[in-house]
């Protein structure tokens, strides 16, 4: 018994420590609803995923083909909308699938070129590149391997193209004009796995901003990847930078190379430093409205900042797991239950942490 009764004390020792330590909490921030989608076609509604900013400061979304009653079929349709909420113009992606992932306009390219926006068609395992106004589009990139899940892109300073392959584990890259890419890492870090829920290797991919480490949100294993830059432009050997996020998904790099990240399975944006410390949680899912629409983040995808830095865009999936052949999650239920599709925003401020007289707990 006097083992028992020395296990005991240590453990109220710890328990007494804890208790008597300050608390720390979050402080998270309200996420707004910026706009409820319209409707693919009359009576059919779509789910969005990829999100970027145009250099007109207009937040432009595409649909990812998938609602509360599993897939739809026909052409994507892409989403332009103000910083106000306000919806520009809905145009169909010609020559798409119904599944589009990432998209961001081409830095290397002029503003007036018609097909400066290069979208990921996921379905389809290729890269198009769309003129935004009118949606007509051209192939800009095939990769050479079969099974392709095009998921997110990036640009170095010199306008090359870098896309990831969830499920092949691949960086392609390819120059400022598209054509054949090349393997740029297929590091065993940026796999799927096997039987891992959300099944995506590397998804989410940014620059640190002088361009000498690349991060990798790795979904299926939690992960982000940090993978340097040799001075001829090569990938280097890649390293697990960090680990414990709830199934990264799209990631943003700020002007302080914090590194924000879409936890798609714990509807929260998570902010870590350059050193990997988890300095911000922002958001969370406060359930669904009278009127159908999700309150807060529901299946965080992908963000972006407004072009003055001071929001933060986020694309809410929604998806219900199973439809896309995964297992559901702990949130995949309440999202058969929206009515609507969102795009959100909040604050792009990283709060101070406060301690238990946060005043949320007052």
């Amino acid at each position: 018994m006097t083992g028992f009764k020395v296990g005991v004390t240590a453990l109220g020792l710890v328990v007494g420590m804890l208790l008597g330590g300050p608390a720390i909490a979050w402080k998270r921030g309200a996420v707004q609803v910026l706009a409820v989608l319209p409707d693919v076609t009359p009576g059919v509604q779509s789910s969005v995923e990829g999100l970027t900013v145009g250099r007109d400061g207009n937040i432009y979304v595409p649909t990812f083909g998938f609602n509360t009653h599993g897939a739809i079929s026909g052409n994507a349709v892409l989403f332009v909308i103000s910083p106000s909420g306000q919806l520009i113009r809905k145009v169909t992606i010609a020559n798409s699938s119904p599944h589009i992932l990432g998209l961001a306009f081409n830095p290397s390219t002029p503003k007036t070129d018609p097909k400066n926006l290069l979208v990921l068609d996921f379905g389809a395992g290729k890269v198009l590149a769309v003129d935004p106004a009118t949606g007509s589009s051209s192939v800009f990139m095939t990769p050479t391997m079969t099974g392709s899940g095009l998921n997110a892109l990036t640009f170095d300073k010199s306008g090359n193209v870098y896309v990831s392959d969830s499920f092949n584990g691949v960086i392609w890259k390819t120059g400022p004009t598209g054509g054949t890419p090349s393997v740029w890492s297929n590091d065993p870090l940026l796999g799927p796995g096997s039987g891992l829920t959300p099944p995506f290797g590397a998804n989410g991919i940014e620059f640190s901003n002088d361009g000498t480490l690349m991060y990798v949100a790795n979904t299926a294993f939690h992960q982000i990847i940090q993978i340097p830059v040799t001075a001829s432009g090569a990938a280097g050997k890649a390293k697990v930078f960090i680990t414990g996020i709830n199934a990264p998904d799209g990631i943003m790099v700020d002007r302080d190379d914090n590194i924000w990240v879409c936890a798609n399975q714990e509807d929260e944006i998570v902010v870590i430093d350059k050193t990997g410390k988890v300095i911000a949680k922002l958001g969370d899912f406060r359930g669904i409205g009278p009127n159908g629409i999700a309150r807060g983040l529901l299946f965080p995808a992908s963000p972006a900042f407004s072009n003055d830095g001071s929001w933060l865009y986020v694309s809410n999936l929604t998806l219900f797991l199973p439809f896309a052949g995964a297992q559901a999650a702990i949130d995949s239920a309440w999202t058969l239950q929206v009515s609507g599709y969102t795009v959100s925003r909040l604050r792009a401020k990283i709060p101070p942490v406060k301690d238990d007289k946060d005043d949320d707990e007052q």
